[in-house]
């Protein structure tokens, strides 16, 4: 069997300040074709599960482009371009293959094009033919569209948040994919959109109980795969929601009324969905009236994970005016400062400004007197399913209590060796912010006594109503009660 497996994905949040340029794809990770490492990256999930079957099957797999850019504000129409080019390009000289996939995000939005998935599906499907078969690898925080559906024989989505089943869900893809070639199955799609925007968190109920059910129903009685695509929030797009995806064989009106019934059970649910975020002074107060510790705070609303600058201050200014101590927080994005804590180098003690820098979302810079207490070139922290995560050169510093861990690469965090390579005991911390929304919850869930998400001003707020939706189709719940 012939294969082409490619990778073209970034999560794109329309309020962001900061665009998605090339640089963005060659610092995350821009492998040219044939040049991706010996280890899984996070949308490369299809072209790893690729390799592992097709080593045992015997196929000849071709691998394209894999580019991916950390989440950010709209791409520009020169990288996207460009890199579907690039994509395009290796698809023809693959060509002829039985099979293409592709690992996508599904809420990639450029200058010029809402639904990039879409037009790249397209795309595509022209170069590959009708009768080629189309798999396609994609995060649930997408904006599913009908151009999606269209072109692609089969979308299967990561179950978890957070996402642990990168590889799981690329495995069934190939296997689904390599059926169809055989001719052993014909997936037939029905999406029914939920009118609605939750959140999905499948550490806890009501979602995990919602998700284990959807998954029993995989691979019995013709059904073949099933989706929720959460939808991406800060995305101002006409394809934006949460939307059910079900694959049945060869039956339209079973997989119809199978999406139909998931949906209105999966409706049912969304009062019971979203998180409690109190705000800033009450997240705080709920961390230090626990008994014990640490307690994990989110501050997702500085979440580099969905696009926002990471470092806003917000959080850390009221912590410091209300004298909390033995406390950590973290990453926060400021490659200056880590300069500076570099040049003055280990247990120097130093005035730094940090953070505040990129917007009015990211607050004002904090003036502190600082410690430098660890340094560390090109530390990699551990990252969904396995994958590393680059962080560029990191510094520890202390001021009033808390210790900060300031990066160079603009990720969020989801490993807690982010703080424990720098020697930060978050064991011994009362109070330990992450700037990350969900992903964190993996590892640190591991630590934590608690966990609170608090509800901060940012690029991620949790509050939708105060974001300036003007392409979005309503009515959609809970902007619209």
């Amino acid at each position: 069997m012939r294969v082409f497996s490619a990778t073209l994905a970034t999560e794109t949040n329309t309020f962001a300040p900061m665009p998605t340029a090339l640089s963005s794809f060659e610092e995350a990770g821009h492998y040219p074709a044939g040049q991706h490492p010996d280890r899984m990256s996070i949308y490369a999930g299809p072209l790893w599960a690729a390799r592992v079957r097709g080593a045992e099957r015997g196929w000849h797999l071709q691998e394209g482009v894999v580019a991916g850019a950390q989440p950010g504000g709209i791409t520009t129409r020169h990288a996207y371009e460009t890199l579907r080019e690039e994509l395009l390009a290796d698809l023809r000289a693959a060509m002829p293959v039985d099979m293409v996939l592709l690992g996508l995000h599904g809420a990639m939005v450029a200058d010029g094009y809402d639904d990039c998935e879409g037009d790249l599906l397209q795309r595509v499907r022209a170069i590959a033919g009708p009768d080629r078969v189309i798999g396609v690898e994609i995060d649930p925080h997408c904006h599913l569209t009908e151009a999606m559906t269209a072109n692609a024989d089969l979308i299967i989505a990561f179950k978890e948040y957070p996402h642990t089943d990168i590889l799981e869900r690329g495995l069934e893809l190939v296997d689904l994919c390599a059926a169809m070639v055989e001719g052993k199955v014909q997936p037939v799609a029905a999406v029914v959109d939920c009118e609605m925007i939750v959140t999905v968190h499948t550490s806890r109920e009501p979602a995990r109980g919602f998700v284990d059910r959807i998954q029993a129903l995989e691979g019995k009685d013709g059904v073949l795969s099933i989706s929720i695509a959460h939808g991406f929030s800060w995305g101002d797009v006409p394809g934006m929601g949460t939307k059910l995806l079900v694959y049945t064989d060869d039956d339209a009106a079973q997989a119809q009324a199978l999406a139909r019934q998931l949906a209105d059970e999966f409706i049912a649910l969304r009062e019971g969905l979203g998180v409690p975020y109190p705000d800033i002074d009450s997240a705080l107060d709920q961390a230090l009236a626990f008994d014990g510790g640490p307690v994990v705070v989110s501050d997702g609303a500085d979440n580099p994970g969905g696009g926002a600058a990471s470092d806003a201050t917000f959080m850390l200014r009221r912590m410091i005016e209300r004298g909390i101590g033995d406390a950590a927080l973290g990453p926060m994005w400021d490659p200056i400062a880590v300069r500076i804590a570099f040049d003055a180098g280990l247990g120097a003690r130093l005035p730094l400004r940090i953070g505040g820098k990129i917007s009015p979302l990211s607050g004002n810079p904090l003036d502190l007197l600082c410690t430098v207490k660890a340094l560390h070139h090109d530390l990699v922290m551990s990252g969904l399913s396995g994958t590393p995560v680059p962080m560029g050169d990191c510094a520890l510093v202390e001021a009033n209590g808390i210790e900060i861990v300031l990066v160079t690469r603009r990720n969020q965090a989801m490993g807690t060796d982010l703080f424990t390579q720098l020697g930060c005991d978050l064991a011994a911390k009362k109070v330990v912010v992450v700037k990350s929304s969900q992903h964190f919850y993996a590892s640190f869930s591991q630590v934590a006594k608690q966990v609170i998400y608090a509800g901060a001003p940012g690029s991620v707020t949790l509050d939708l109503r105060t974001l300036p939706y003007q392409k979005i189709q309503r009515p959609k719940w809970p902007l619209d009660v």
